[in-house]
Order: C-alpha cells, then structure tokens, then sequence
C-alpha cells in the first residue's frame, strides 16, 4: 500500500543508461513502472502512451492511461495549457515538446499519482503522454523528467526549495539517489562544502545558470578574456548544470583555448577515428594501457567555488582512442553534463540559490 506524504520527503533511484541517467517511478492505479531519463535541462515530465503512432521499445511497458482508476485529462482552459509555445486546444491539452538534440515528443497533458521509493504515492502530477516520440536522444528511457525551474518541472510540482543527486561512473551497473526536499538537506549534512550562486536568465528561466569563471589544465590557466563565460544582458551565453545532456559543451573560445592547452600536455599522438561522432579531441592509445596514461588535471573555476573533476569525468576511452569529454558549443551556450557529475553529490538549494558539489561515492549514500 503506498503512503502519500508531503513532496519535501520523496527520493527515487536514478541509474546510468546509454549516454543518461534513468529515474525509476510508477505512474496510475494500479502502478505501472517507468525509467525515465532525469534532465535538469528541461521541465515537462512525460512518459510513453497507448496508443502510440511511435514510441520506443523499452523493457517496461507502455503505459495505458485508460485503464488508471486514478487519471484525468487536462483541460484547453487549465492554466497547465497557457504557454502556446507548447501547447494547443484540441479536443483537451495537446503539446509538442522538442529538445536541443531536435528529439521530440508529442501527445496530451494529464494528471495521476505517481509512486516514488518506498511506496511514497503523489497525487495529481500533470505529466505529458507522449504518443508520437522521435529521437535517437530519447530512446533509452521509457519517458523523462524535467527537473529544470519552471512550472511544469517535477521539483516545482513538489513544491520543494532543496533538490540532489549523485550519477554513479556511466560503464557501472550501480544506483543511487535522486532527493527533494528535507532528504537532499540530510544528505549533505557533513558540512564544510563550497558553493557557488545559481544565476537567473530572464529569457531562459528554465535553466540552472552557473558563474564559471574558468579551466585550469595541469598547472596552466586556460587563457581566455574574462567575457568570454560571462552570461550577457540579451540572455545568450554563460554555462548551465544539464544532467539531460551527456559530454560538456563549451563556446567555440573557450574550447579552441582548452584543446591547444590540454593537446600541449599529452604525450599521445592525436588521432580522431572518423566514427567518433561528436568527439572533437582524441588521442591514439597505440599499445598504452589506458590506466598507465597520466592525463593532464582539469579543474572547473566558478564563483566561490573551485572544481578538480576525477579524470573519468573528462576522459573516454574508445576502441583504441581516449577522447576528451568535451566538444564546441553550436549556439554559445556553455553545457556542464552528466559526464562532468559522475560521483559528485550536487546539491541545488533553490532557497538560497546556490548548487555546490561534493566528491562522494555514490553508490554508497
């Protein structure tokens, strides 16, 4: 029997996929499961629908809202229904939503009990049923969950002031902990951690902007002008905490700057195989045992707050290469992704406005 308890004490088990990281979770009554990605880049939560013009193949099965005792539709007159970006009136609430990465999902907004860890129920959660779903950056989970700031996010619906989470090593069949509320406070209460403010964007108040000052490789601060990360009063630029996205993304300074400093430093020769698709800066492993390489140290600089990532955080072996896990931002906007947070507990304090990051094995919290 599930118990419904406030939204400020809810967790959910959160593992890696292929390239994202999977929130598990039931939707209706009676309960149906759902892996869906978590994404902190966007806000509607939706799940794959009956009947579906095109869905995915996912191991768990797609969820049919008509036989849930507990769902209803959104109405065209909800304010659930305002944003025309998103939304239109036929025949009840239907909503195209598209992604960075042009994946996209399209179908219904309603609300239902969603179950969450140990059979904490919430009631009325409005959600998207997604009937047609395209994208090769949505296919690894049954659905997603925006946990960005807006009011359709699931950390608004919670009505929580606090969220965390920890994404194990990407290659590890490991789980660990999605937290709201009073729990994400729990489990940061060691003490003694840096933070560095959350910046708000006007024209994209979705996203969890963060002051990132700059890199340092090895001993050598990447050289770039003090603008060039700076967020700008036409709302372009600056950096983002995106747990959706998988490799980090800088603007096209930043990342020329960083691979001829990081290139500097390796003893590899560079080699990009032509099918490392989206992978800018490799280097040619010859007979080299990858645990016998010393890479370079990358270390992040944000306001108050300074960042040395694990090496795994930036570097990908690949069929005989290992490349950085990093490429150039197409648009200006600098990604930090879910790569760049393995073992790391972040902590987002939307009360004090701030996100800090604690080194911490995260199979084990």
């Amino acid at each position: 029997m599930a118990t419904t308890v406030p939204g400020n004490s809810i967790q959910a088990p959160v593992f890696a996929g292929d390239g994202e990281f999977l929130m598990n979770f039931t939707i209706g009554s009676p309960a149906v499961p759902v892996s869906a990605i978590m994404d902190t880049g966007s806000d509607l939560i939706w799940t794959q629908c009956m009947p579906c013009t095109h869905c995915f193949d996912q191991p768990t099965p797609i969820f049919n809202p008509v036989k849930s005792s507990t769902l209803h539709n959104i109405s065209c007159t909800s304010e659930w229904c305002d944003d025309t970006s998103v939304f239109k009136c036929d025949h009840g609430c239907k909503y195209l939503y598209t992604y960075g990465d042009e994946s996209s999902t399209k179908g219904y907004m309603a609300k239902d009990t969603f179950i969450f860890g140990d059979s904490v129920s919430v009631h009325n959660i409005v959600f998207g049923c997604g009937v047609n779903n395209q994208g090769s950056g949505l296919a690894s989970g049954s659905g997603l969950v925006g946990l960005g700031r807006g009011p359709l996010s699931l950390v608004s619906q919670l009505d929580v002031d606090k969220f965390s989470y920890c994404l194990t090593s990407m290659g590890d069949d490991k789980t660990s902990q999605v937290l709201f509320g009073v729990l994400a406070n729990l489990n940061n209460s060691t003490g003694g951690t840096d933070s560095t403010p959350l910046v708000q964007n006007p024209f994209q108040p979705s996203f969890y902007y963060v002051s990132l000052k700059g890199i340092t490789v090895g001993k050598t601060l990447v050289p770039i002008s003090k603008s060039t990360l700076k967020l700008n009063g036409d709302g372009s630029g600056g950096t983002i905490l995106d747990s959706g996205t998988t490799l980090t993304y800088l603007n096209d300074e930043t990342f020329d700057a960083l691979k001829k400093v990081f290139t500097s430093q390796m003893k590899l020769r560079v080699f990009k195989p032509p099918e490392a698709i989206g992978l800018d800066l490799c280097f040619d492993l010859h007979t080299a045992d990858v645990s016998e390489v010393v890479f370079p140290k990358l270390k992040l600089h944000f306001e108050g707050l300074d960042l040395e990532l694990p090496t795994e955080n930036y570097i990908i072996p690949w069929n005989g290469v290992v490349c950085l896990a990093m490429a150039e931002s197409s648009n200006g906007l600098s990604i930090l992704g879910n790569l760049a947070q393995q073992n790391l507990l972040v902590l987002h304090d939307l009360q004090k406005e701030t996100v800090s990051f604690t080194p911490t094995q995260c199979d084990q919290l």
